[in-house]
């Protein structure tokens, strides 16, 4: 039956390919269906010679620490890449094939229509065209970084601005083909700025550069927990598909509708590549990710929010991710130490996920820094300290990540169920974004900007 069912959606994601209707869209739905079969056709086949090559880990969380393959975010990516070649002919086809050729595939009785356009007639989109190769080039370009981080271990601090480097392509694109560096003033604000837009200028490109950076990283920080990259970034790429079929089913502009398919060209297959990943990521994880997968799917996020002129609403959905940043900062920024790894750690006693400490080591006095940070985070109950009653000292605090925090206010759970609660929050927070976006935005600024 499985068989039956698996060679029911190849068929389906064929059909939707070769649709004689040549609508972009349904092909695109068709290649995604097919990238999510390839994902999972190739990641168990792949496993073992990732092994032999050294991509494997151990699940620190697991009783038995078996040693599984890793960097499995390396055959998403590839899938990915070969659906975006394979769907640029099918994109620009109108521009490829004059239209009598097109009404003869459609008319096979020979029925014309009476107007004819050559392909040389056809001014061909060469921006749509730029823009989308910019677009795969970043995403390549961050998904190396990726492989490079895997292999070598690289240090937070050399990797970190590293994804700006691998965005100038999309913002030399962006600047040659948009140069939109305005943004709106809310309605509130307008008297005191005299005017109704203000042009940050060369800040824009600064602020793009700094969405590129923040997306990947912030993907590659929520993780050491089966599924949970890969989870949030679906569910991050759902709520994105929703923000662009409200503006493409009820469009303000031709210049929206077109950012927006543009940007659903980029998610779906994701969505496509990411569920054929989480199909084996899932707990018991029978892969990992690696670094190569997050970054991925944080560039695709940010690379869609970027060219489809909504990277503002998409800060709405990394609210938990940004959340987890600013209660990363002291541990990444040296206040209170940082161990290696964050992760819960498993009680095998009872089989349940529970929080990860930072011990601090006895008769060793602490920085004003350290103390100071410590109490600030515990009074507004970030993290869960122990003290020493006698000495009034911490001698262990819970580790600055969201996994922590959801442990530390639900308390201890299953892996699996951590997961589910983290894309849960992810979930809700991004139709909180949506409603947001475009229940209030409104009342803010009388005109969309897209």
């Amino acid at each position: 039956m499985s068989k039956i069912i698996s060679l029911g959606i190849w068929a389906l994601g064929l059909l939707l390919m070769a649709s004689q209707k040549h609508s972009p869209l349904l092909s695109n739905i068709g290649l995604s269906v097919l990238a999510y079969k390839a994902t999972a056709f190739f990641i168990p086949r792949v496993g073992a010679a990732f092994i032999r090559r050294g991509f494997s880990g151990k699940d620190m969380n697991k009783v038995e620490k078996r040693v599984i393959p890793e960097t499995m975010g390396a055959v998403s990516a590839m899938v990915y890449f070969m659906c975006m070649i394979l769907f640029i002919p099918v994109l620009f086809y109108k521009y490829l094939v004059p239209e009598r050729s097109r009404n003869q595939q459609d008319n096979p009785l020979g029925v014309l229509s009476d107007g004819y356009t050559s392909v040389a007639e056809v001014q061909f989109p060469h921006d749509q065209l730029g823009a989308y190769l910019s677009a795969v080039i970043s995403i390549l370009s961050i998904s190396l970084l990726g492989i490079f981080d895997d292999l070598f271990d690289i240090r937070w601090r050399h990797k970190f601005f590293l994804p700006a480097i691998a965005a100038i392509p999309l913002l030399v694109v962006y600047y040659v083909d948009y140069g939109v560096t305005y943004v709106s003033v809310p309605t509130l604000l307008r008297p005191f700025f005299q005017r109704t837009v203000v042009d940050l200028g060369f800040l824009y490109y600064i602020y793009m550069a700094a969405v590129a950076i923040f997306c990947p990283n912030s993907i590659n920080i929520i993780a050491g927990v089966n599924g949970v990259e890969a989870g949030q970034s679906f569910v991050i790429g759902l709520v994105v598909l929703c923000n662009d079929l409200i503006y493409v089913f009820h469009p303000s502009n031709p210049e929206a509708v077109r950012a927006h398919l543009l940007s659903i060209y980029l998610i779906l297959p994701l969505l496509g590549v990411t569920a054929g990943l989480l199909k084996y990521n899932w707990w018991p994880s029978r892969v990992f990710v690696g670094d190569t997968f997050c970054y991925f799917a944080g560039m695709v996020l940010a690379v869609v929010g970027i060219l489809g002129h909504f990277s503002k609403t998409l800060m709405l959905f990394f609210i938990p991710q940004i959340f987890n940043f600013i209660l990363s900062v002291p541990q990444l920024f040296g206040f209170v130490e940082c161990p290696r790894h964050r992760l819960p750690r498993l009680n095998v006693k009872t089989g349940l996920l529970e929080n990860s400490y930072t011990v601090f080591t006895e008769g060793v006095p602490l920085p004003t820094k350290t103390l100071l940070t410590i109490r600030v985070f515990e009074a507004f109950r970030l993290i869960r300290v122990d003290w020493d009653h006698k000495t009034k000292r911490p001698t262990r605090c819970t580790n600055f990540t969201i996994i922590n925090f959801v442990l530390y206010h639900f308390g201890p759970m299953r892996e699996d169920h951590l997961t589910l609660c983290i894309m849960g929050i992810q979930l809700a927070v991004g139709l909180f974004g949506l409603i947001i976006r475009h229940g209030f935005a409104p009342l803010v600024y009388p005109q969309d900007n897209i």
